[in-house]
Parts: C-alpha cells; structure tokens; sequence
C-alpha cells in the first residue's frame, strides 16, 4: 500500500555505492526525513545497483534535494503517493503505464523485499527462512514481462506448507466461499493445477488464466505501492508473490504470499465477469490523484480482499484475504468483528489492518451488487480524459478527441450488427 504523505524514488548512481553518501547528504543537507530506504540491482540491466528511498514529502525542501540528486544520478524516477510538498493537490496527472512494455516499471518501487521482514512477522527471527525469501525474490527482480515466468524448486517444508494450507480451505470453501469461486476452483484441481502435492507454479497458473479470461500473473519480490498494483490490473495482469508464508503459522500470513495469490485471488481471476470488474477498477485508477487512489485502495481492500455478499439467503465470502487464511476465516465467523452493509463510498473512508485480523468486513446484498456498486464509484473518479484498454495493441487508449469517440461509436456498431446477425442464426 502507499503511505500517505510520502514520497517514493528509485534511483541509480554514477559511482554507485560511493555516490550513495553524498545522495544521503543531499537529503540530510534539506532535512528531508527518510522512513525507509533499501539496494537491489536494477532492472535495466546495467547491471548498477538500484536504490530505493521512501521519505516524508512535508518535511524539508524535498523538491531541492531531488533537483540536486538528479545531478548525481544515472537515473530517478519518483512518485508521489498523497500531497505535494506545499500540502496542496497535484495538477498535474501522475505516470501510468500505457503500452505493454512499460508493465516491468511497475514493479520497480518495492515498498517491502524479500528478507526485509516486520518485528511481527513469525519469520523476523528465522535467517534460514529469510534468505530463502530472498532468493526466490530475485527471480522476480529479474523477470521481464511477457517471457515464461522461471519456476521454483520448492523445498519439503514448502510443500508442506502448501498442502496444509491447501487441505484446511479446500474443506471450508463449499460451505463459506461464493458461488463464482467455488465453480472455479473446482475448474483449477480438476485440471491438475490445484493438488495438495506440489505447489503450483505462477507460469502454468498464468496460462491457465490467460485462456480463461486473459489475466496473467507477473511474480513481484515484494508490495508494491497500490497505485501500481491498481494499474496492473488495468492491463490484466496480476502481481503476485512466489514465496511461502512461514511454516510456524500456515494458517496466517501478514502479508501476501503464494498461498494467498493462489488460494485466495486466482479462482476468481478465472471468472470472465470478475475479471472484467477488477479490471475497470484498474481503469479507474490511471491517473486519479493521490486521495483517490487512497479511496479506490481501500473500496479493493473491503471487497476484493475482505468482501463478503448475500447469495441464497446466506452470507458468502469473496475476498482474498479471507479465502487464504484461516484464521482470518475463523475470526470472521465469530461475534467479534462487525458487518456492515457494503457501500464504496462509506467502505472509502474505513481505515483498515495491514496486519492482524480485520475489525470491520461489508457485506453485499449480493455478488453482483458488489460489482456494480463499485463500477458505479469508480466511475466517478474525476479526470480530464478517459481511457480505454485495446486487447490487440494491449495498450492504454487516453480518449479526449470528438474523432476518437467517433470511432468508438463505430466499434460499437459493428458489435451490435454481429450480435444481430448471431441472434438470427439461433432463431
């Protein structure tokens, strides 16, 4: 997730470590305040390291000190993730990603990596589980989108893992999941994708997607911020983790991790009409200002992740979040949490745990409700254009021209015409 009031750099140096000093000074010479900062190798293949910085954006001359790093940097990119430095709202509309070959720079700024663990986390003290992490974080530091995604050699205790995860939801999904994700995750084990066995692997997943409903799965090495997770899904593509939460705790992890991407998102990822609402959720997001990312951030967080909707007189669940932990399932079903009647515009103001089980989940009058409460919010996002994905160039159209509507309207008629011709063959 994005913190607010903060800005977000990753950069590459001329003297690379040795520069880092003096990029530290120009921040300290502003008093920018840092709140984190992290190396990995850079993803142009340089072969320079890459570093990533995360500082308050209302303290100090911010805007001087990148100015000054520029001077000492091979390359910068930033993003702002809530106000600008004066405390006012941007004007100017924020970097997204408009052709398929930029997707790979959405997964440059990490917000946690690999080993990089919270005191919380049942792995923090465990060096042998965090180097594995990492490990397996580089292969996602090192992918490019579009080649096979690389497979893992998951170790016993990994699959393990796995299969206790795998084996306590599978028993609980018939009876708490929705419709739509139980019809496809009966699709995925029969297939043989889904078995308790081995840990399936993001590439066969990815195919196994991209027939059904034409997401893929691009692996990442940790969070990214929302506002680049969002846009992902504008293009239909998935960020997703490839390691395992820690084996102490199968049943609860802090954080996304296979499991949860697997077990929790994938099975309605594969359901063509939830892939066409995730996705314009997606679409609602490229280039909202920062307060409207944070309100689209959290309407994903109270149904994607922790959704819950009314079908057949029952209370379903739909959300990732709840459909990979059990823990977090169990919590649910008790009378500690509160339900509330799900609303976007309410659901946009609720704050939320990163960690630790939810005190609040919103509940739908149906799965269908859900989507189409959110399609209509979304859609009141305020931006001068709107914008349109092409699935045969796999690019973003930025609509603002009287001519490009016009050749909508075209496109438009000639589906109907084919629907008209489809509708007298079958009579």
């Amino acid at each position: 997730m994005d913190v607010e009031g903060t800005t977000s750099l990753v950069f590459s140096l001329k003297e690379n470590f040795r520069g880092l000093v003096d990029a530290l000074k120009l921040f300290q010479n502003h008093n920018v305040n840092f709140l984190h900062i992290e190396s990995r190798q850079s993803n142009t293949g340089s072969g320079d390291d890459a570093f990533f910085v995360l500082c308050a954006n209302k303290e100090g001359n911010l805007k001087q000190a990148i100015n000054d790093l520029r001077t000492i940097s091979k390359t910068l990119t930033t993003q702002e993730s809530a106000h600008s430095h004066d405390g006012q709202e941007s004007t100017s509309v924020p970097w997204f990603p408009k052709r398929r070959d930029e997707i790979d720079q959405l997964a440059v700024n990490i917000l946690k990596q690999g080993e990089r663990l919270q005191a919380d986390h049942p792995g923090f003290s465990d060096e042998e589980y965090k180097a594995r992490r990492n490990q397996i974080a580089e292969i996602a530091n090192n992918y490019k989108f579009g080649l096979p995604i690389p497979r893992v050699d998951y170790t016993v205790e990994e699959t393990n893992t796995w299969r206790t995860v795998f084996t306590e939801l599978r028993r609980l999904y018939p009876e708490h999941a929705c419709r739509e994700f139980n019809q496809n995750f009966q699709l995925l084990t029969d297939s043989g994708l889904y078995t308790e066995d081995r840990v399936p692997q993001l590439e066969d997943v990815s195919n196994f997607l991209k027939n059904r409903t034409g997401f893929r799965l691009r692996p990442v090495s940790g969070l990214v911020s929302i506002r680049n997770f969002l846009a992902g899904l504008a293009f239909r593509v998935f960020h997703a983790m490839q390691y395992l939460r820690h084996p102490s705790q199968p049943m609860y992890s802090p954080e996304p991790d296979v499991c949860h991407e697997l077990m929790g998102h994938v099975p309605l990822l594969a359901d063509p009409v939830f892939a066409r609402f995730i996705q314009e959720i997606g679409l609602a997001s490229l280039g909202a200002s920062a307060e409207d990312i944070r309100k689209l951030s959290r309407c994903f967080w109270f149904s994607v992740e922790y959704g819950l909707c009314k079908q057949d007189g029952e209370t379903k669940v739909y959300g990732a979040g709840l459909l990979s932990q059990f823990g977090e399932l169990q919590h649910y079903l008790t009378d500690g949490p509160e339900l509330r009647p799900f609303e976007p515009s309410k659901a946009a103001e609720q704050t939320f745990k990163l960690t630790g089980y939810q005190p609040v989940y919103f509940e739908a009058q149906s799965f269908e409700t859900a989507q189409a409460q959110m399609r209509a919010f979304a859609s009141t996002i305020p931006r001068p254009f709107t914008v349109r994905y092409n699935a045969y160039t796999e690019s973003i159209e930025i609509i603002n021209q009287k001519s490009q509507i016009v050749n909508l309207v075209k496109e438009i008629k000639d589906d109907l015409d084919l629907l008209e011709q489809s509708l007298k063959v079958i009579e």
